[in-house]
C-alpha cells in the first residue's frame, strides 16, 4: 500500500539516479524506469493508490501526480542541457598513426584534352572556344553540306525544338562538331590562320562501348599561302609521337569529308600490340586516330577567301578515342560513370 513515506523514497531515487546520469542512453534508462507503463515505479504507485483507504486516496493520488510531472520535467530539462551542451569531445591517441586524406584529382579526359592544348600552344596555335548551340549555317552550310546531305539526316543531328535566338546568333541544333568555330574565326580574321577548338559536341547516338551521344572534341586550322599535305601530315605525326611516345609509327588512309578534299585518316602502331596484330587492332597492326585534310575550296569561298591564293588543312579528334586508344581502355562509358575506382589510375 503507497504512503507519503514511499512516494518520498521514489523521489529521492529519481533524483540519485538522475545525477548519475551522463548520456542520452542513461536518460532513456533512467525514464524506463520511473516511467515505463509496463514496469515504471511511478505508474505502480499510481495504480496502488486505488488499494488505500478511501480518505487517503485524494492525497496520495495528488502526491503521486506531482511526483510524476516532476519526473517528466526532470528528464526534458536535462535532454536539453545535453543537447545544448553537443556531443562529447573523445580523447585523442596521440600514439595512433595519422590518416592519410583523400586526395581530388582531375577527370582523365580533362587531363588528356589539356595536354593536347598544351601541345598545340606549343606548336604556336591559339585556342578557342564556342557556343554548343549553333546555327545550320555555321555548322553545315560553311562547311560544305547542303540542305540534302546525309550528315544532316535526324539520326546524326539533334535539332532544337525552337530556335533560340541572343544578341550574338540564332541556334537550330546542338553542335555535331567545333567546326563551327573555324568559320567563326575566318569570317573576322584574315589568314594566316592557326586555331584549335575544342569543346563538347552532341550526336544522335545510343550509348555503347565505342559511342556516345555526347563527346568531348578537339579540331584544327591551319590556313596561309603555300599550306600543303606535307604540312599536314608533319603536324598530325608530330602530335602522335608526343601523345603515344616517340616510337609511334603513324599512317595516313584515304577518306571521305565533305569540308576537307583530299581527305585522309590518322592511324597509329596499335599501343597493345606495338603493330604485331592483335584482337585489339583486328589484327591490323594499326588503330584510328583521327581524320583530316585539306580545306575544300567552297569552305574558304563561304568565309571570302580567295582559294586560289590560300590553302589550308583541318583535322578532328574525339578526345574519349584518344583517351581509349592512349589508355587502352575498352568501354567508352567508364569515363562517365563517376567510378573512382576507374577515374583514380591514372595519373593527374
Amino acid at each position: 500500500m503507497p504512503s507519503p513515506e514511499s512516494i518520498e523514497r521514489v523521489r529521492a531515487g529519481f533524483l540519485e539516479d538522475l545525477a548519475r546520469a551522463a548520456s542520452e542512453a542513461d536518460l532513456r534508462t533512467v525514464r524506463d524506469r520511473y516511467l515505463s507503463r509496463k514496469s515504471g515505479l511511478v505508474p505502480a504507485l499510481l495504480k496502488a493508490v486505488a488499494t488505500a483507504p478511501a480518505d487517503e486516496r485524494p492525497r496520495l493520488g495528488r502526491l503521486a501526480n506531482e511526483l510524476k510531472q516532476k519526473i517528466e520535467a526532470a528528464l526534458a530539462g536535462r535532454v536539453q542541457a545535453l543537447e545544448a551542451a553537443g556531443p562529447a569531445v573523445e580523447a585523442v591517441d596521440v600514439t595512433l598513426p595519422g590518416r592519410v586524406p583523400s586526395v581530388g584529382r582531375r577527370h582523365p579526359l580533362t587531363i588528356l584534352r589539356e595536354r593536347i592544348e598544351g601541345i598545340f600552344l606549343r606548336m604556336g596555335y591559339e585556342v578557342l572556344e564556342g557556343p554548343e548551340l549553333e546555327d545550320d549555317y555555321h555548322n553545315f552550310e560553311a562547311l560544305n553540306m547542303p540542305p540534302d546531305h546525309p550528315a544532316r539526316d535526324m539520326q546524326d543531328t539533334l535539332y532544337l525544338a525552337q530556335p533560340i535566338v541572343s544578341p550574338t546568333h540564332t541556334a537550330t541544333v546542338l553542335r555535331t562538331h567545333t567546326s563551327g568555330m573555324q568559320i567563326r574565326y575566318m569570317e573576322t580574321h584574315q589568314p594566316p590562320v592557326r586555331i584549335i577548338a575544342p569543346g563538347r559536341v552532341y550526336r544522335r547516338d545510343n550509348l555503347d562501348l565505342t559511342h556516345t551521344p555526347m563527346f568531348t572534341q578537339v579540331e584544327g586550322l591551319v590556313v596561309a599561302e603555300g599550306v600543303t599535305m606535307a604540312d599536314l601530315k608533319g603536324t598530325l605525326a608530330a602530335l602522335a609521337r608526343e601523345l603515344f611516345g616517340p616510337g609511334t609509327a603513324v599512317r595516313f588512309r584515304p577518306s571521305f569529308f565533305p569540308y576537307t578534299e583530299p581527305s585522309a585518316e590518322l592511324d597509329i602502331t596499335c599501343t597493345t600490340c606495338r603493330g604485331s596484330g592483335c584482337a585489339v587492332c583486328k589484327r591490323s597492326g594499326w588503330l584510328e586516330v583521327l581524320g583530316a585534310g585539306m580545306v575544300h575550296p567552297a569552305v574558304f569561298e563561304a568565309v571570302g577567301y580567295d582559294p586560289e591564293r590560300f590553302t589550308g588543312f583541318a583535322f578532328g579528334m574525339g578526345v574519349e578515342r584518344v583517351a581509349m586508344v592512349k589508355y587502352g581502355v575498352d568501354d567508352i562509358r567508364l569515363f562517365y560513370e563517376s567510378d573512382l575506382r576507374f577515374l583514380e589510375q591514372f595519373p593527374s
